[in-house]
């Protein structure tokens, strides 16, 4: 490889970007929702955070483009309207705070939030009828999302704190969220060029990385029209559990 094509090759860098990349689609998809979380944090093991946000940039634009078009038809405009202004405000908190604030430090906030979130919902699980969470709230999360989605890819856990709660159907749900982050990651770009993230060697390692983009979301998509509403929540909170403490792990250690 030239030094005018630089490329990661350390063979352990691939060995947990693979399964990394494989579960962010399958995430990116709607199915296990809160697992594409956990991409950073693996890759971390090997590169900087801040390398790992990079890399997954143009993985995450194809993973986007492929599950808007899967689901167009199916997200709920009005939802849209009211949080995607708000997680763009994330984006533009989290591009003025990026040098300011450790990556580790935002890890154990969410992973933490994730989990005061998922014992709430154990301990005092909503009842049949029970009023859906207030748009304040919405507003706050969305824009928590945007904020850790632009320093970690992170943003699953805050907007599923609030979506959630709407009961939404999971093709519904998933169709949501799949546009919202393809709005949020194509806000990144510029200010991910503008603090130097997107340079040649990044770059060159995503493309090989591209190819497992449309693996993990073909599998997740069949897997989202197919399953049960009591199932898909399941999985949900599955991933935001495994998730949060992986977050919170990785902040205090």
């Amino acid at each position: 490889m030239t030094d005018a094509w630089p490329l990661i090759t350390d063979p352990f860098f691939y060995a947990v970007s693979v399964p990394a990349v494989l579960l962010l689609g399958v995430s990116k998809s709607g199915f296990g929702a809160g697992f594409g979380s956990l991409a950073v944090p693996m890759m971390a093991l090997a590169v900087t955070v801040p390398e790992a946000a990079a890399i997954l940039m143009p993985v995450l634009f194809v993973m986007d483009v492929l599950g808007v078009a899967a689901f167009r038809k199916d997200f709920d405009k009005a939802l849209l309207r009211h949080i995607l202004p708000f997680g763009v405000l994330g984006i533009v908190i989290g591009a003025l705070l990026f040098k300011l604030l450790q990556a580790h430090t935002v890890a154990a906030i969410v992973g933490g939030f994730t989990l005061l979130f998922l014992a709430q919902r154990l301990a005092f699980a909503p009842k049949p009828g029970a009023a859906p969470p207030p748009p304040w709230l919405g507003a706050v999360l969305a824009t928590t999302s945007g904020f850790t989605s632009f320093i970690a890819h992170a943003g699953g856990p805050p907007i599923n704190a609030y979506v959630i709660g709407l009961r939404l159907s999971p093709l519904k749900f998933t169709a949501t969220m799949s546009f919202f982050f393809f709005v949020v990651n194509l806000c990144k770009w510029i200010p991910y060029a503008w603090l130097g993230l997107l340079d040649m060697r990044n770059m060159s390692t995503s493309l090989v990385l591209l190819p497992l983009a449309p693996v993990g979301v073909w599998v997740g998509v069949r897997m989202a029209r197919r399953i049960s509403q009591v199932l898909f929540y399941r999985f949900l909170y599955a991933g935001m559990l495994l998730t949060g403490v992986k977050l919170l792990w990785d902040g205090l250690a």
